[in-house]
């Protein structure tokens, strides 16, 4: 059989095993060290952002932002319902209840239109929402400005999931960086990976303090362990902030290499009728093209997106369906949602392709291959 084609899989760029060993040498192999500092000071200065507290995943940092803002049982969240179930449940964890929103076309985010109506909607039922999570979805920046703007008139805090847009930008402001609280993944298949970790930023400097309190174990300052609220074993480690050091130095090559690999789509579809690609709708937004994605018509393609994804199945090439809505998703179906129809078709039709930044020729022969006889 041939070598597997991954979607997306991890590139080291070469000094990590220094930082590792540094730590490792030097006995830093806790929780915490230099290495983690020197990780949050990195990503602070590529974010310009004055706050950030690496944590064990994406996930974690989610769970201490609505901690921070003061989510608890039966408050409600808004947030985006085409996104990965991480961006949901640690609403659940705090026992209240995710309001799900649906997309608009251009980016696939949350769609500003929605997310007004929903906001009204819940304030008119007496439950006015206490957060607002927005993802950007496979690198594409959210119309963030516009949601940000609804955000602020309602007084609505912001969290951004910007898991798979480290990099991507808005009229040159990075991802994460315009809510109250940015969330970042370095999860194997990212753009950049510490093999498993996360990261909360943020311009709220005491927030960030008190979410490494919290991250780890919330440990008050006493000689002995004494513990005045419930702690969270969040932290990243040492030597897992040892590889992110390391990827830190090839960000931004990574990012090139993601967007050439939308490029090289775009080339060997160029006349295959029926194709559509998820891209920035104009120059104010800047893709780190995390996956490059598209939607397949089927009336004027002759095929669907499994057809297309079986065929690259057959070839050990992975493809994947666009994210499942969480509406329609068994476990977040009984909670409230406000829909136009736009996440369900794009998961009926769409289709991420292999995007990883160490894609080769030679893979990519394979693929374009695929596509040629497909």
């Amino acid at each position: 059989m041939k070598p597997r084609i991954y979607l997306s899989s991890p590139h080291l760029g070469g000094n990590e095993i220094n930082y590792i060993n540094e730590a490792i040498e030097t006995n830093w192999v806790a929780p915490l060290g230099p290495n983690v500092d020197n990780f949050e000071k990195d990503i602070a200065k590529y974010l310009n952002i004055s706050e950030v507290a690496v944590l064990s995943s994406g996930t974690a940092a989610i769970h201490l932002a609505l901690i921070l803002l003061g989510v608890q049982k039966d408050d409600e969240v808004l947030v985006s319902t085409f996104t990965f179930s991480a961006s949901v449940n640690p609403i659940i964890y705090q026992h209240a209840t995710p309001v799900l929103v649906d997309s608009e076309a251009e980016t696939w985010n949350m769609s500003p239109e929605i997310l007004e109506k929903a906001i009204q909607s819940r304030i008119e039922k007496g439950r006015k929402p206490k957060a607002i999570i927005v993802v950007h979805l496979y690198g594409m920046p959210a119309k963030i400005e516009e949601i940000v703007q609804i955000a602020e008139k309602y007084k609505i805090p912001v969290i951004e999931d910007a898991a798979e847009a480290l990099g991507s930008s808005f009229k040159g402001k990075k991802a994460g960086t315009f809510g109250d609280f940015g969330v970042l993944s370095f999860n194997g298949n990212k753009i950049i990976t510490t093999s498993g970790g996360g990261a909360l930023v943020s311009n709220n400097v005491e927030g960030i303090s008190n979410a490494r309190f919290l991250a780890t174990q919330a440990r008050d300052n006493a000689p002995h362990y004494q513990h005045s609220q419930i702690g969270y074993n969040y932290r990243m480690s040492n030597i897992v902030a040892g590889i992110g050091r390391g990827q830190m130095e090839v960000l931004d090559k990574r990012i090139e290499q993601r967007r050439q690999n939308f490029k090289f789509y775009k080339e060997i579809f160029k006349n295959k009728e029926g194709i559509i690609f998820l891209e920035e709708p104009n120059e104010f937004f800047f893709s780190n093209y995390w996956l490059t994605t598209i939607l397949i018509d089927e009336k004027k393609s002759g095929f669907t997106n499994s057809d297309l994804r079986l065929a690259f199945e057959k070839e050990n090439i992975e493809c994947r369906p666009l994210w499942k809505p969480m509406h329609l998703q068994p476990i977040f179906e009984k909670y409230p949602s406000y829909l136009n129809g736009v996440s369900e078709d794009l998961f009926s039709k769409g289709l991420c392709l292999p995007s990883g930044s160490n894609l080769t020729e030679e893979e990519k022969f394979r693929i374009e291959k695929v596509v040629k006889l497909f």
